[in-house]
């Protein structure tokens, strides 16, 4: 699951292109099957949402919540393919994205009536 926050009068404007930037990357990266779009935008008043000075008004985070089983080097291409995609396509700068992985166990996810560690029918790998 993706969690995306922004002040609301600029992310509004990019959901649906931002949404397809980092989906494009997840699928590229991760191997992600294209129907699997699992994404929460939660765009912010701007006197809830207090940022570094030296950021724009563009200023975005988006968290990453995973099973566990990604390499480091997967995790980190991910990002960088973000950074590059995110500014390639919308000309936000990498100092106004930050981006973080939270993994949890397989055991700590639920879906399908299962969890995580009991799923053997995904379409695609976590382990990569």
């Amino acid at each position: 699951m993706i969690i995306i926050y922004g002040i609301k009068e600029t992310l509004n404007p990019i959901k649906a292109t931002l949404s397809d930037v980092i989906h494009a990357s997840l699928v590229a990266v991760l191997g992600l099957p294209e129907d699997k779009r699992i994404q929460r935008f939660m765009p912010m008043d701007a006197d809830n949402f207090y940022y570094p000075s030296d950021r724009s008004a563009q200023y975005t985070i988006i968290e990453i919540n995973m099973m566990e089983g990604r390499t480091i080097e997967t995790k980190k291409a991910l990002i960088k393919h973000l950074f590059t995609s995110i500014e390639s396509t919308l000309g936000i700068k990498p100092i106004d994205v930050e981006i973080t992985i939270h993994e949890q166990p397989k055991h700590c996810w639920g879906f399908r009536g299962i969890t995580g560690d009991e799923a053997n029918t995904l379409s695609y790998k976590v382990d990569v």
